[in-house]
């Protein structure tokens, strides 16, 4: 593989949901870009997802297949609709079943992805929103938590993992170290701050039990936690990214940022900086919802790898991760 290539495993750029994006077949053909997300509500169902899906793996390389996710959490969070896809309760709703009974209706939800070409769920979320915390805009107000302490996210965040990874889809869990205690959602506002949560917080535990679980993705907040990093959003700090989720939760799999190409929380930073933050940072993979950003962030990364030799040891280690998901996912050949 070129640099060039190693570097597009690292990106994950936005496909319509309901149609191929012209900026997404760029990205594949001419960046090398390696995973795709599949983003917005679409009512087309199974089989013609299953169509847009095999469009855009024919323009990736045969030999190196493309991870293709969506956010398909259940309740306001629901991307593929339609016929072949059930109507999945909120998380809320979720959190109220028996864990035995979510993980068998985890493991249909995730086989309908499946049926569609869909080989990456993002999500459970495992992010704990306390009783009585008030408005909590990315996760509470949109009743996206399991529950209200983390022994009911963890219970019933593990067992959607574990239905979701039973199907042969990749569950992600997020948002890490936790979204449930901010009063402001850093897709759509700057600035936004966690002043609870520490490096060894009661509120990770779903985290670890999920990591325990053998999940393959965890994906990074945006946020500022002024307890353990102060100066960095998470996804950018090497104390949240490399020693606490690397370090002391031992996750061996793939870094996912949350979205930092429209998020209001790394606006202050260029989409090539954004991008080299992460992989600095010790992530994996680089998610943006805009796929016009993935000439910047390649131009970025290859010009900071071949001036940095630290910096291109760890593009060189993020793309081996990559690609050894894939592996396990039957995507190399």
């Amino acid at each position: 593989m070129s640099e060039a290539e190693r570097v597009g495993q690292l990106l994950m750029v936005d496909c319509p949901s309901t149609q191929v994006g012209a900026a997404t077949v760029t990205a594949i053909g001419t960046y090398h870009v390696g995973s795709v997300i599949l983003d917005g509500t679409s009512e087309l169902g199974a089989p013609q997802t299953l169509r847009l899906v095999a469009l855009l793996r024919g323009r990736a390389p045969a030999n190196v297949g493309l991870f293709v996710a969506t956010d398909q959490e259940g309740g306001q969070v629901q991307r593929l609709q339609g016929p072949g896809f059930s109507t999945i309760p909120s998380a809320v709703e979720q959190g109220a079943l028996a864990p035995a009974t979510l993980r068998a209706d985890a493991e249909r939800w995730a086989t309908e992805l499946q049926t569609a070409g869909v080989n990456v769920s993002l999500g459970p979320v495992l992010d704990t929103v306390p009783a009585n915390f008030g408005s909590n805009p990315p996760i509470g107000d949109l009743d996206r938590e399991f529950g209200h302490d983390p022994s009911t996210v963890s219970s019933h965040g593990t067992a959607v993992v574990q239905g979701v990874q039973a199907a042969g889809v990749s569950a992600t869990v997020k948002h890490f170290p936790g979204l449930g205690r901010v009063h402001g959602n850093p897709d759509l506002s700057a600035g936004v701050l966690d002043s609870l949560t520490t490096r060894h917080d009661p509120y990770l535990a779903p985290f670890a039990a999920a990591i325990g679980e053998g999940v393959a993705f965890v994906m990074m907040s945006t946020a500022i936690y002024t307890r353990i990093d102060p100066r960095r959003p998470a996804a950018f700090s090497p104390l949240v990214v490399t020693a606490m989720l690397r370090g002391d939760l031992h996750f061996r799999g793939v870094i996912i940022s949350d979205d930092v190409g429209a998020s209001k929380q790394a606006s202050g930073l260029s989409a090539g900086a954004r991008a080299v933050a992460f992989i600095a940072a010790g992530g994996n993979v680089v998610l943006t919802v805009d796929a016009t950003q993935a000439p910047e962030m390649t131009t970025a990364l290859l010009a900071r790898a071949k001036r940095d030799p630290k910096f291109k040891a760890q593009v060189d280690a993020a793309a081996l991760v990559v690609l050894q998901a894939k592996q396990a996912r039957g995507l190399l050949s």
